[in-house]
């Protein structure tokens, strides 16, 4: 079975085909919208991102994933907590924010399975997202981890935990439902 990401890989393959089969014919590398019937400009060339995003100044945030630990930034004059971390306080930002490390347990408030993935998460099997509240009130928006989504239920105790994404090999934090078991 193949990967959703190789899936796209072949249909743009196709896609390409076609547009240079109609480069040759008519002089423009055309193709026809399936859904609007409209006629589309095929590129010809490629454009590879990779995004460079400065974290200088949350930093602290993926030190401290590395410690097992996951912190948010709090508004030292509202008290409001925020996560993400933001630099400053949304509210005013001339307030300073301090750093309050989140407590782990909470409830599963919502979930969703992603069936159709952005292509760089082609490679992944299906996989589900969440929001939990935790016990403080602060919601996390993170995958959940349960192959089985119809084991998930509104209310349900969850804890966060901190696990390193394979095959990317980096830190994040998932939502985990607690089972009696554990």
């Amino acid at each position: 079975m193949s990967t959703q990401r190789e899936q796209a890989d072949l249909f743009l393959a196709q896609v390409e085909q076609f547009a240079n089969t109609m480069k040759e014919s008519v002089g423009i590398p055309v193709i026809m919208d399936q859904k609007t019937g409209v006629r589309m400009w095929w590129d010809q060339r490629e454009i590879k991102l990779k995004f460079l995003i400065s974290i200088e100044k949350t930093f602290k945030f993926f030190e401290a994933l590395a410690e097992g630990k996951l912190l948010a930034t709090k508004c030292k004059k509202s008290g409001k907590i925020y996560f993400p971390p933001q630099i400053d306080c949304p509210d005013d930002p001339s307030d300073e924010v301090e750093w309050v490390e989140l407590p782990k347990e909470g409830e599963l408030l919502t979930w969703t399975v992603i069936y159709t993935k952005p292509y760089s998460f082609g490679h992944y099997p299906d996989y589900t997202v969440g929001i939990a509240r935790l016990t403080n009130g602060v919601q996390v928006l993170a995958w959940v981890r349960e192959t089985d989504p119809s084991k998930l239920k509104a209310g349900m105790p969850v804890k966060i935990e901190i696990v390193r994404r394979q095959p990317e090999n980096y830190l994040t934090y998932e939502i985990v439902p607690v089972t009696e078991k554990q």
